[in-house]
């Protein structure tokens, strides 16, 4: 048999890549991932920050609920939230936050999921901010008559966050890659689609370079980015 003569085609790596995912909606699995990130971050920063408010608050009632809530479910796994969320507030309790389709319900429960999971560590983190205020600047606003919300708002907060934004980065770096829990109850995330790839392809290194990749496009901006914000917001003491 005679060899083929004439020049070897080449095959560029990228166009491997593209060969290899195509079929694969990756870049859908990853913006459900932004989606549940950005969803539950800013549900994180509210209830955090209640719940910061309430540790440090006058009522002692408030304060033991933060303290307890905080102490209960940051120690508990995330799996096992994630999956309470859909198989007991949803199908035991029929709670399924105004949606009507099993996709739906799902993505909703796992926000909510996160959020009360995450929200106990933006607590710790807010509540570090507020101890790092002089108590002389809380003790001037009461002395010129400002009640315990206007001196947390106007005051105490607007500082502690200037101090915490390396710490909230953390949170939310550690929260993007907390979304793959979402795959225990079906959300068709990055970690959902990974599994499925796995399933039917060989390529067992390579898809787990491009999803860590994915990932890493993900986080490492988040933190490059506070980073410089926390740089310019910083009180210089």
């Amino acid at each position: 048999m005679t060899p083929p003569t004439g020049p070897i085609p080449r095959v560029e790596a990228r166009e491997i890549v593209f060969d290899f995912l195509d079929g694969y909606d990756l870049l859908g699995a990853f913006w459900v991932t932004v989606k549940l990130t950005a969803l539950s971050a800013v549900g994180s920063l509210i209830w955090g920050t209640v719940l910061a408010a309430m540790r440090v608050g006058p009522v002692p009632l408030m304060r033991g609920f933060a303290t307890g809530y905080i102490n209960i479910v940051r120690n508990i796994p995330l799996t096992v939230i994630i999956v309470f969320t859909s198989l007991g507030l949803s199908q035991t309790l029929s709670i399924n936050l105004g949606a009507s389709d099993f996709k739906t319900i799902n993505f909703r429960l796992a926000v909510l999921g996160l959020i009360l999971y995450t929200s106990t560590f933006v607590c710790e983190a807010v509540r570090s901010g507020i101890n790092t205020v002089p108590m002389g600047q809380a003790e001037a606003a009461r002395a010129l008559g400002l009640n315990f919300r206007q001196v947390l708002t106007l005051i105490i907060l607007p500082q502690a966050f200037r101090s915490v934004v390396n710490p909230l980065a953390n949170v939310l770096i550690a929260l993007t890659k907390n979304t793959t829990i979402a795959a225990a109850i079906g959300v068709g995330e990055a970690a959902v689609l990974m599994k499925e790839m796995i399933e039917n392809e060989a390529e067992l290194v390579l898809i787990s370079l491009v999803f860590a990749f994915g990932f890493v496009v993900l986080t490492l901006p988040t933190g490059l980015i506070l980073g410089w914000v926390s740089k310019k917001v910083a009180i210089k003491r």
